[in-house]
């Protein structure tokens, strides 16, 4: 599916959509658990629905609707899946439920995904896992999907690279507290930190928390083994990262806008209310109400480490496309490892839109200006086809950007919200 997208304004109110990294923790943790969960307003997106999938075939019993999951947990105890684990293109999936796999008492599981997920590294998990008792490995004896994982998970000590991706140290987090002893895990360079307080919040409100020690951005975990979980009741609260697009697309078209639904979280990803005030943005935040206005303003770049929040980078690097200055984006070398190299293609498809950007081995320095059409690709990566649309709304005549369909990978409403707010958006199917 293409979109053709011309200059236009977007205004209004609407709800920002239900967190992703959340629902991911609380399906998780919930399938992991004893007795009925139910999570309220989750995102139902094809991550999601990957991560459901995959609780459903270790023995979890789920009910689902567009307001709530129901959950029945296996308390603890997984089984064996009667088939192969697709985890599609959800990195979290893949690396939540290889651990989780390696609680299965009998047999051995396999989990993969689409050749996107094929080739991420999962090297520093597996490796943990069979320091803690496990059998984990890659088919292909390089780190990457298919893996195949044997039980049990007993516990231990183990040391892991934080520097790839902090999914590694949450999956861990997640399958440890029922392992049959306790674990230290020692988790240094740990980069997206927030991601990580995300499922420390969700194990405490599912009654597990652990003793947490930390020097700069090397930290040591020490879970207690043997517990059961029971998330109850939870609410899934909205997304920052995802609202980053309304957010900008406001402040690039000079607009007004009104997010509802954005409380204060361990999302690391409010930042953005921050980065564009930096940048010139009229933004406000009433953490009360949970309401975000945003009011368009001449923008202006800035120097940033956006270690922690990575997953802003590509709304960042466009509001910096469009902004008076130079802005260098640093400390995000571990985009390089996502859905594609997104520092290799954003600064590609930005210079399509007549951006000069240079790529660095850690980030982009981005000099700012009057944006051009132009046709550029997502190449199937859901934030970047985010971004870019916000880059074609600020530039002259028609901007066409390809395969825009895999923005349902994590808000599937983005381009109905978009134009909602009077984006001029045509989307057409491509042959």
């Amino acid at each position: 599916m293409n979109a053709t997208v011309r200059r236009s304004d977007i205004g209004g109110e609407i709800n920002a959509p239900p967190s992703k990294s959340y629902t991911h923790r609380a399906i998780a943790i919930a399938s992991l658990g004893t007795g009925s969960s139910e999570i309220l307003s989750p995102l139902i997106s094809d991550d999601t629905e990957a991560t459901l999938s995959a609780a459903e075939s270790l023995g979890a019993v789920i009910e689902c609707s567009a307001e709530r999951l129901t959950i029945e947990g296996v308390t603890g105890k997984p089984a064996i899946p009667d088939d192969v684990i697709n985890a599609r293109n959800s990195g979290t999936t893949l690396r939540f439920f290889t651990a989780i796999s390696s609680l299965c008492e009998e047999g051995a599981t396999v989990i993969t995904g689409d050749e996107s997920l094929r080739n991420r590294p999962n090297g520093p998990l597996l490796d943990s896992l069979n320091d803690l008792g496990a059998d984990a490995f890659s088919t292909k004896g390089d780190g990457t999907a298919p893996l195949v994982i044997r039980g049990i998970l007993k516990g231990g000590e183990t040391e892991i690279d934080g520097t790839i991706s902090s999914q590694f140290v949450s999956a861990l987090l997640i399958a440890c507290p029922v392992a049959e002893r306790d674990s230290i895990i020692v988790a240094n360079n740990l980069i997206s930190v927030p991601y990580t307080e995300i499922t420390l919040e969700i194990l405490s409100e599912a009654g597990v928390d652990m003793e947490v020690e930390r020097e700069g951005n090397n930290f040591s975990f020490h879970v207690t083994g043997d517990n059961t979980y029971l998330l109850g009741s939870y609410t899934v609260p909205g997304d920052f990262s995802s609202a980053s697009y309304l957010m900008a697309a406001a402040a690039l078209t000079g607009s007004r806008l009104k997010l509802r639904n954005l409380f204060p979280s361990a999302q690391g990803d409010s930042r953005i209310v921050a980065i564009m005030r930096d940048m010139g943005v009229d933004v406000s935040w009433n953490r009360a109400d949970g309401i975000v206005e945003v009011r368009g303003a001449e923008l202006h770049g800035i120097t940033i480490d956006m270690s922690d929040n990575p997953d802003l980078v590509p709304t960042v690097a466009v509001l910096a496309a469009a902004a008076d200055g130079s802005t260098e984006i640093t400390g995000v070398a571990h985009l390089r490892y996502k859905e594609t190299d997104r520092l290799a293609i954003l600064a590609a498809e930005l210079h399509k839109f007549g951006v000069r950007v240079e790529e660095r081995s850690d980030g982009l320095l981005i000099e700012g200006g009057e944006l051009e059409s132009a046709k550029v690709r997502s190449h199937g990566d859901h934030r970047l086809a985010m971004a870019l649309t916000l880059a074609a709304l600020c530039t002259p005549g028609e901007t066409v950007i390809e395969d825009v369909e895999c923005a349902s990978v994590s808000y599937p409403s983005f381009f109905d919200d978009i134009r909602r707010l009077g984006a001029d958006v045509v989307l057409t199917h491509h042959i």
